[in-house]
């Protein structure tokens, strides 16, 4: 069975996806939890089990995958249904989650993730309009290439985890969105799995920034 480590559930969008990724799609594996560090740098205490020193990280065996994509990757040669079942579908897939992989800064500068926050943002910079117009531009393509009503078609896959801590921030800083963006965000949040995140993040404790 696999050991998923991750970090605070309040805070931690890396640790979300490939958690929500197992969780959604039923695949076996066991949690560890590590806590940030209050106020300070959580390399060394993740250095423990992570070459990199940072969470996400997937222990099979022997093996260690320590990064958010590549976990999803791995997961996916034992379990295809990681990725949509058709080859266009899939692609798609594969592009969208690399670009959230590496992309949108101004999102997860500006709103770094707070799953128990409920705020509305003061002031949307023109960057951060910029991402959240990207990632409509990029929800609504698959919706009408692939039909919904997840992001590559009729089954959460991949690509839905990368972007489920959008659908956090989204919701937790009051960002305002289309309506088949904002019908996604709340699929996604009543996911059971996703629920089951929302409650636990709300019972830790705060940390400083």
């Amino acid at each position: 069975m696999y050991t998923l480590w991750i970090a605070n559930k309040n805070y931690s969008s890396w640790s979300l996806r490939p958690w929500i990724l197992l969780k959604a799609l039923q695949i076996p594996f066991e949690e560890n939890i590590c806590f940030f560090e209050n106020g300070k740098s959580s390399h060394e205490k993740f250095s423990r089990f992570s070459p990199s020193g940072l969470v996400p990280c997937l222990i099979d065996g022997d093996k260690t995958i320590w990064d958010s994509l590549a976990i999803c990757e791995y997961v996916a040669e034992d379990f295809p249904q990681v990725w949509p079942t058709e080859k266009s579908a899939r692609a798609w897939a594969r592009c969208a989650s690399a670009e959230m992989h590496a992309g949108f800064s101004a999102l997860r500068q500006q709103c770094p993730m707070n799953v128990t926050r409920n705020e509305a943002l003061t002031e949307i910079s023109h960057e951060l309009q910029g991402n959240l117009n990207r990632i409509q531009q990029l929800w609504q393509e698959g919706f009408d290439k692939f039909e919904g009503p997840w992001l590559a078609g009729k089954h959460f896959t991949a690509v839905d985890a990368f972007f489920a801590p959008v659908a956090f921030r989204i919701q937790s800083y009051q960002l305002k969105v289309n309506e088949h963006a904002q019908q996604w965000i709340e699929r996604i949040i009543a996911l059971p799995a996703m629920q089951e995140w929302k409650r636990a993040a709300e019972i830790e404790p705060s940390i400083e920034h």
